[in-house]
């Protein structure tokens, strides 16, 4: 048997990457197609297939997402405690794959059953990847910015993919063809990963190796079993979002509640400070997903109906558009800002987390401003400018690069280590109750809707747009405001 590759050999790599990244990232890739694939075509699929309203339909998104961003949070904590990376990584990945083949099968029979599984799938897998493309680095390594870069490329190259391929085979081929996209290519996720865990090491391997084998299988298979047996549990909240709203009010007071419990037993006042300053990014980035995650609701109604399909002289379909305008965005202007950052540096004028959270809130109104503003280039028929329509979209990219990025690593810069997980777990709960907000809001905007023309629903969803693009504009302000008072609590944290 050949020996296993250690973590000094793994972490001693020369060159700027690990050649591990490169695995890492295509796995992710797939993945990132399968999840922006199926993000996608949600709201277009209940509203055109299941023959949900608008407002429903926005609803159901909302409590979906939710359910997804939420399972990632427990999904990391049995990675952490029970499974390793690696066998949450695999059993997600299977279970996904499950989903979209029920889905596949029977569209509009199973799309519920297949959600639920594609859920548990989601919280087992997501969270896992990004950990173990931290383990390929030394803590004080300068290169891991870097490879988090490049992973994040990854990332957006299998979510520009699967939006456009997903809604474009279920708009114009058929929706089994849709689904069955999404699981093949994840299928080649896996596989990727199987061939090449080896070179892995110790990396994602279980921790609780120091047990027998007979006490570790049996706490695998409670981990696999029971998050099978919540499958009709998942089922029953995400069809009756009532529930849901029950679901994820419960945890988010527990999860604050522990928070408010940790805090107070850190007993020292500078670590007390940093950590609510890391509460207060969570806060804000939870106002951030609520109204930046219209994209998959809200916005995905409204290029259906109210978009032409002429994007600078080309003919496209608005709703790839609307799915993979951002991922391109993101593709495109990362590398771009991160050089603006360093030049400022170099110029000693870099504006600190803050403040780059609050450019990324202001960047926000602006191109919910834009979206409002597509009603004044609409004809009589109430349809609009894709190419206005894009630019929004450019707009809400440099907002979501200011802070994306960089909110993972100032909460594990603020938060002493024992409380990584618990501060990440609150991080992706941020998403999720962001996610479950914006299909209110959407649900809202959709509701606002008197008539039946399209000229009345471009005038409701675009008065929606301008009222996000004020709340976006207040937080904005308020977080630059409030900087001086917030930069005090971080103490030396940059």
């Amino acid at each position: 048997m050949e020996k296993q590759i250690t973590i000094q050999e793994i972490q001693n790599f020369e060159g700027k990457y690990p050649k591990q990244l490169w695995y890492l990232f295509t796995v992710e890739m797939w993945e990132r197609f399968c999840f922006y694939g199926m993000r996608g075509v949600l709201t277009f699929f209940m509203v055109d297939q299941l023959l949900l309203k608008d407002d429903a339909a926005n609803l159901q998104y909302g409590a979906i997402q939710a359910f997804v961003y939420a399972f990632t949070f427990i999904g990391g904590i049995f990675a952490d405690k029970v499974l390793g990376f690696k066998k949450s990584l695999f059993f997600g990945g299977i279970v996904m794959i499950l989903g979209n083949l029920l889905i596949a099968f029977a569209p509009q029979q199973m799309f519920y059953y297949g959600i639920a599984f594609s859920i548990i799938g989601t919280g087992f897998f997501k969270p896992n990847i990004s950990s173990m493309v931290g383990e390929l680095y030394h803590e004080k390594d300068p290169r891991r910015d870097a490879g988090y870069g490049m992973f994040y490329a990854g990332i957006n190259i299998g979510g520009l993919l699967g939006g456009a391929l997903c809604i474009y085979l279920g708009k114009y081929h058929s929706w089994t063809l849709c689904f069955l996209a999404a699981a093949i290519v994840m299928v080649a996720g896996l596989l990727t990963f199987l061939f090449t865990k080896k070179h892995l090491g110790p990396i994602g391997d279980s921790p609780l190796l120091n047990l027998p084998k007979s006490k570790r299988t049996v706490r695998e298979i409670a981990v696999y079993g029971g998050s099978l047996l919540s499958i009709p549990l998942i089922y029953t909240m995400v069809i009756n979002t009532d529930y849901t709203d029950y679901f994820m009010y419960t945890i988010g007071v527990i999860a604050v509640g522990y928070f408010i419990f940790e805090l107070l037993k850190l007993g020292e006042a500078s670590l007390q400070k940093k950590l609510i300053a890391a509460f207060s990014f969570i806060f804000f980035y939870f106002l951030f997903n609520a109204i930046y995650e219209q994209s998959g609701g809200s916005l995905s109604l409204f290029a259906k109906d109210n978009l032409s399909d002429n994007l600078l002289g080309f003919t496209i379909d608005p709703n790839v558009v609307n799915n993979s305008s951002n991922t391109f965005f993101v593709i495109i202007l990362s590398p771009l800002i991160g050089l603006l950052w360093l030049w400022l540096a170099k110029k000693k004028i870099e504006p600190n987390t803050l403040i780059k959270f609050g450019i990324g809130f202001l960047f926000l109104a602006a191109s919910f401003y834009l979206f409002y503003y597509t009603k004044f280039f609409a004809n009589v028929d109430g349809i609009t400018s894709l190419n206005v329509f894009t630019f929004a979209y450019f707009v809400t990219t440099i907002g979501e690069l200011c802070l994306g990025p960089i909110g993972m690593s100032i909460i594990t810069k603020l938060s002493p280590k024992r409380l990584f997980g618990m501060m990440m777990g609150l991080w992706f709960l941020a998403s999720a109750f962001g996610q479950l907000a914006a299909g209110k809001l959407g649900a809202a905007i959709s509701q606002s809707n008197e008539g039946e023309t399209l000229v009345t629903k471009l005038q409701s969803y675009t008065e929606g747009y301008y009222q996000l693009a004020v709340y976006s504009l207040i937080a904005g302000i308020v977080l630059i405001v409030i900087s001086p008072w917030v930069k005090k609590l971080m103490q030396d944290v940059k």
